[in-house]
């Protein structure tokens, strides 16, 4: 749970595949760019009562928000089940009708809490 007025050390860290935007999949941006923001959204919809979950919404344009990167399915696939092992709150975002799992989100947390099991990935270029 946060402490008052630590809304502004919450993160809510999205991973989207790199390889969907690349050949041969090429998707377009903006249909990456939404498959981040269905899992955010799901992430904070499914925790929507969850003390920090609460703050970072409620803490408006202080919202802090990480996009990584990870290289395929089976990278994001390893991920959640990482988190899973973990107790990590988190949503997995499966595009239909594909049934692809696209990106993930977690739900806000303390960056110490987590930061250790997305070290590995870098930020989304």
């Amino acid at each position: 749970m946060a402490a008052p007025g630590a809304a502004a050390a919450l993160v809510q860290y999205v991973v989207l595949r790199g390889d969907l935007g690349r050949p041969p999949r090429s998707w377009p941006l903006g249909a990456v760019v939404a498959q981040g923001c269905h899992a955010a959204l799901a992430a904070a919809h499914a925790h929507r009562r969850h003390p920090d979950t609460r703050a970072y919404l409620e803490s408006g344009g202080a919202m802090r928000t990480v996009v990584l990167e990870a290289p395929d399915e089976a990278a994001l696939t390893a991920l959640a089940e990482t988190l899973k092992q973990h107790s990590i709150d988190h949503e997995v975002w499966t595009e239909q009708p594909e049934n692809t799992a696209t990106c993930l989100a977690l739900r806000p947390y303390p960056k110490d809490q987590v930061h250790q099991h997305l070290k590995k990935f870098k930020l989304l270029k």
